[in-house]
């Protein structure tokens, strides 16, 4: 009856604490040896957040986390295009958080090893493959394989599980931007606790706090990201969260971006570290499921980083797993029902995020006006900004009203 999961990532994580709160035996094989906090910051929209705190991890998430107040679009040379209230502020019944991806990824792997122990916790045991059997299915992993009821690859976008049901795919699409990542010591703007997308479709940026402010020196951790669109047939490196950055290759793009609420040069050189990675996806597939294995989080449906909503929809399918599974039981029914429910949303949101989902209002202002306005109405009429952001937030699954008014995934007892 034990479930197997392959990767300990946001993904993995999330549905093996699912699994325990639910009473079904799994364990996770990981092929890291210690897991360590890398990556920077992500965002969690209310619809993931609700499903952590009905794990209990809202205090958590508040000592880890900001919790976001505000988000828009800006112009290249800083001008609002579009501001709305996030979270708490825009009427949900839960807060978004901006939060360190791997201080969350530690804190789900100490309250998943606290509430079931350490043994469901395989650390150095890399994933290569599977077998599916009729009543069974068996994770094959360097040098060693185990056998459960059901697999889950969460073992992100180079999934070995995802190679093995479509060896013909290759590698993730590149399309030619690249993002710089770093976190700086830095003012906040607007009051604190806002995110502020700015640019257009070539060059941007995009800059929020992690921490609350240092009540010395009022500075918080700033996480940002540089993006940069180049001719994809130079080609580029390989996507790894861990590849130091060389600032010369993006921070002089970006010199002349001084705003009055935030300036970009001194952003970027007051990092200790800066990374790069290429901003890549792969093509949505027309299933995830073989029998009694399924695919989860980025192996499933990588998408480009647009909507902050990457971390969330992995954490949603956590929780609509547990739900299949505690209504179909541990078998192949459970799966096919979670990939019926999730998968056409994430084919949508991850087309959607291929034309810039709701970022597009950024090069729609860069092309009718280069940026320069006066009065945004005099460029897009503020109701049309409103429905732009609206329909994404539907698309997704945390429109203010749906999200409130739905019963949760997973019923509390």
């Amino acid at each position: 009856m034990t479930v197997l999961i392959a990767g300990a990532g946001i993904a993995g994580l999330t549905l093996g604490l699912t699994l325990h709160q639910i009473g079904v035996p799994f364990r996770i094989h990981e092929s890291v040896r210690a897991l360590r906090p890398l990556g920077v910051g992500i965002n969690l929209q209310p619809n993931a957040v609700r499903e952590l705190r009905d794990l209990g991890l809202g205090d958590d998430l508040d000592r880890i986390g900001v919790r976001t107040r505000q988000y828009g679009f800006y112009s290249k040379s800083g001008r609002t295009i579009w501001e709305e209230p996030r979270g708490l502020a825009a009427g949900y019944r839960w807060p978004q958080y901006s939060v360190h991806r791997g201080r969350l990824q530690m804190l789900l792997a100490e309250r998943l090893v606290e509430r079931a122990g350490a043994d469901v916790l395989v650390t150095g045991s890399r994933a290569t493959g599977y077998r599916a059997g009729a009543g069974d299915a068996t994770l094959l992993l360097d040098g060693a394989e185990e056998t459960g009821a059901l697999l889950v690859a969460a073992d992100g976008i180079h999934s070995a599980i995802r190679r093995q049901m479509y060896p013909a795919e290759g590698a993730p699409i590149w399309a030619g931007a690249v993002l710089w990542r770093g976190t700086t010591q830095a003012p906040p703007f607007f009051g604190g606790a806002a995110m502020a997308l700015a640019g257009h479709d070539t060059q941007r940026i995009v800059a929020y706090p992690i921490s609350d402010p240092d009540p010395a020196t009022g500075l918080v951790t700033m996480n940002w990201i540089a993006e940069l669109r180049i001719d994809p047939s130079q080609g580029w490196n390989k996507e790894d969260w861990n590849r130091a950055a060389n600032l010369a290759d993006f921070a002089p793009a970006f010199a002349g971006w001084r705003f009055d609420w935030l300036d970009v040069p001194a952003l970027i050189a007051g990092a200790a570290e800066v990374y790069e990675y290429p901003m890549v996806d792969r093509d949505p597939l027309p299933r995830w499921t073989n029998g009694r294995v399924t695919l989860m989080g980025d192996a499933a449906h990588p998408t480009y980083p647009v909507g902050s909503n990457g971390a969330s929809q992995a954490i949603v399918d956590a929780r609509m797993i547990g739900a299949a599974i505690r209504a179909h039981g541990v078998t192949p029914q459970a799966l096919e029902t979670y990939e019926a429910e999730v998968r056409p949303r994430t084919t949508a949101v991850g087309l959607a995020n291929r034309g810039s989902g709701p970022d597009a209002v950024m090069q729609m202002v860069e092309d009718r006006c280069g940026g320069v306005f006066d009065q945004i109405d005099e460029v897009i009429p503020r109701a049309d900004l409103a429905a732009h952001a609206e329909h994404y937030k539907r698309l997704a699954g945390f429109s203010v009203d749906v999200l409130n008014a739905r019963p949760p995934i997973i019923p509390a007892g």
